[in-house]
């Protein structure tokens, strides 16, 4: 960072403090939805969407007023879209689609390539067929939507651990039949055929001080410098930051590194933010306070660094999260719910909805500025 950046993010982190950190349950004295009090501060702020949006009209509703930008959670994801080898099924993310330009919301298109859930049909082939059917599926799901995304997570995860792969890649059918190249496959061909659309790599953990945060985060950025280094046409780096307070985490530790992503010279989204609250108390107005708690906590740090230029939540609404989902297939008769976003199951703002509020209403206006010098806001 330079020396003007860094001054702005003391100052800015000191003016945020003063305020106190516990945020009111009065809502802030605004009608405006977060789309957009963070288009003034030049952040774009939305969240993910499935088809849930599109049954439930006041869901719907929410989205148009709340939201500037859409994920698609599942719609467009490969096992979504290839449930057999011989059928691309696009009636989901064409109606999203359809939903969101009726809203003016812009869209990410998520994801080209995860070497997760594979359909079994692909998992019975060859190398040099899956390699056939990954060229095949990014040429015609980018041409479908060219010129409507603004930006598409054309990889997703490239890291597991666990899976004790070299330099800890996840495993799967894109890495087992091309290698790492699967990655520079994907970015390549997907700006070949839309060079409207930023062209992003996104990550979970990263957030976490543990040892898979401790270990995602460097091999991530080594990635990063990796595909700047061959020319690849990268445009942003997504972080999930799906918070998990019940595991070790060090806000400062992140907000280094954001920095350190920053001076690569690409944008840096928040892609799938939540709250998970099972650490916090049972009761729900404590519990609600927490999380906003921790969205504060996180976002004052984050909003330092004008390379990040968007927020988006993972769905809008408590009842369908699927942290939500997880404890009912669990449990159907579970009576403590999980509450990690901003609107209740009443569709209502809760206290994170203030949290984030006021860290966008307060802040620095020369940041602000900084982003709309080259954030696209619709």
């Amino acid at each position: 960072m330079n020396s003007v950046s860094r001054r702005n993010v003391l100052s800015g982190i000191a003016g945020l403090a003063a305020t106190g950190a516990a945020p009111s349950l009065a809502h802030a004295a605004t009608k405006d939805g977060l789309g957009t009090i963070a288009q003034r501060a030049g952040i774009i702020f939305g969240a993910s969407i499935g088809t849930e949006a599109l049954r439930d009209a006041d869901y719907g509703r929410l989205y148009a007023s709340e939201t500037k930008i859409v994920t698609t959670d599942l719609a467009m994801k490969f096992d979504h879209l290839r449930p057999r080898q011989d059928v691309f099924d696009f009636s989901a993310a064409d109606a999203i689609m359809d939903f969101a330009e009726k809203s003016k919301v812009m869209v990410r298109g998520h994801t080209l390539a995860w070497n997760e859930n594979a359909p079994r049909w692909l998992k019975g082939m060859n190398g040099a067929e899956i390699t056939r059917v990954f060229d095949e599926h990014i040429e015609k799901v980018v041409t479908r939507y060219a010129g409507r995304i603004q930006s598409w997570d054309v990889v997703n995860e490239p890291f597991w651990p666990d899976h004790q792969k070299p330099f800890g890649f996840r495993n799967g059918p894109w890495l087992e039949a091309m290698g790492p190249s699967y990655i520079k496959r994907a970015f390549t061909r997907a700006y070949a055929i839309d060079k409207s659309a930023k062209l992003c790599i996104n990550e979970a953990h990263c957030e976490i001080q543990n040892d898979w945060g401790k270990g995602i985060r460097p091999r991530l950025l080594s990635l990063v410098d990796a595909m700047l280094d061959q020319g690849l046409p990268l445009h942003a780096v997504g972080l999930q930051a799906h918070l998990q307070p019940q595991m070790d985490f060090d806000d400062d530790v992140f907000q280094s590194y954001v920095a350190e992503l920053a001076t690569r010279k690409v944008d840096i989204y928040i892609t799938e933010m939540d709250v998970n609250d099972e650490s916090f108390p049972a009761n729900v107005v404590n519990r609600d306070l927490k999380v906003a708690e921790r969205y504060q906590e996180f976002l004052k740090r984050v909003f330092t660094i004008p390379a990040v230029k968007m927020l988006v939540t993972w769905q809008l609404a408590d009842k369908y999260n699927g942290y939500r989902n997880a404890a009912l297939a669990k449990n159907p008769k579970a009576t403590r719910l999980p509450r990690p976003l901003l609107f209740d199951d009443n569709l209502a703002r809760k206290p994170a909805w203030d949290a984030v509020a006021q860290v966008l209403q307060r802040w620095d206006v020369t940041l602000a500025a900084s982003r709309r010098d080259t954030v696209n806001v619709w």
